[in-house]
């Protein structure tokens, strides 16, 4: 392999998917998917704390500093292909194995449409609630910010109870990339973030017993252990 990332982190296996990341909640999105499609893949743990992402060999990959990041070396048309965002990475893996987003018709949108949510929403609100609430916007005086995010948490923690009112998966019958998106997020935001109280978690049952149903599959259990040290 020629790319300048495995000049630091060598493929032991180079005939494999490479992930480059850490179980955060958007690191543990891939690590998932990759445990649920089976796909053989070489995990490379990214120390975020020693500002790793920011090493020039992983910009080489991503240039934008964050992890994860996949590189494939059979990919689209057998030629090797870098990938870096959590959601397109999602997307690229569930076309690649067919597994987990439906390849036409109105699923499919409906599913990439509740990935997008987690992205721009979801993922964003959660993670700013757990700098003001954890973090170090903890000591600001200034409540005001964490009980803004503290509310549009709640908000949006509404929408998916609603959302699974009914419902075993986002999809319904079919758990897709839309779950696996969001599992690590809300696991994150009740338990690393310390913040079910102050969100009220207890309220949405719906999640809850979705975010158990979850939590419970093996795939999910062993991706979020991936590059854990």
């Amino acid at each position: 392999m020629t790319h300048p990332i495995f000049a630091k982190w060598p493929a032991q296996h180079p005939d494999r998917l490479q992930l480059f990341g850490l179980p955060t909640p958007n690191g543990v999105k891939v690590s998932i998917m990759l445990e649920e499609c089976g796909l053989p893949y070489e995990a490379h743990r990214i120390d975020i704390g020693a500002n790793e992402s920011h090493d020039p060999a992983f910009l080489a990959l991503n240039p934008n500093g964050k992890i994860p990041a996949i590189y494939d070396p059979d990919g689209p048309g057998g030629k090797p292909l870098a990938l870096f965002e959590s959601g397109a990475i999602l997307i690229y893996l569930a076309d690649k194995t067919g597994q987990f987003l439906p390849k036409d018709g109105p699923a499919r949108y409906e599913t990439i449409q509740w990935l997008m949510w987690q992205m721009g929403g979801a993922g964003p609100m959660f993670g700013q609630l757990g700098f003001f609430h954890k973090f170090a916007g903890r000591d600001y005086e200034d409540k005001r910010p964490r009980d803004r995010y503290a509310a549009e948490s709640a908000r949006l923690l509404s929408v998916l109870d609603g959302r699974l009112d009914g419902r075993i998966w986002i999809m319904d019958a079919d758990y897709s990339i839309a779950d696996i998106s969001l599992l690590g997020w809300v696991r994150n935001l009740i338990g690393f973030y310390d913040a079910a109280e102050i969100v009220g978690f207890e309220r949405f049952k719906n999640v809850q017993a979705w975010l158990d149903r979850g939590l419970a599959r093996p795939a999910v259990q062993r991706g979020l252990e991936v590059c854990a040290a």
